[in-house]
């Protein structure tokens, strides 16, 4: 989520974790994690389709930032 949205679960939970006692702890952001397995012909690839999924469905570009990282299966 960017940082300029607001986010109320981050700030429910922020405030939960300081009322036990974490009083540490400057902010919370709650976000989503989506795992996908794809087939592609190479890195390149599969980081391309990988982009292009986020930002026409996977993500809300208005609210939300995305990231990700690129695995290969050990087969």
């Amino acid at each position: 989520m960017k940082k300029a949205v607001l986010d109320p679960q981050g700030v429910a939970v922020e405030n939960s974790l300081k009322a036990l006692g974490y009083d540490q702890v400057r902010s919370v952001r709650v976000g989503k994690y989506i795992e996908l397995t794809l087939e592609a012909p190479g890195r390149e690839e599969a980081a391309a389709r990988v982009e292009e999924m986020s930002r026409r469905l996977l993500s809300n570009p208005v609210i939300e930032d995305f990231s990700y990282t690129l695995q290969e299966d050990a087969v």
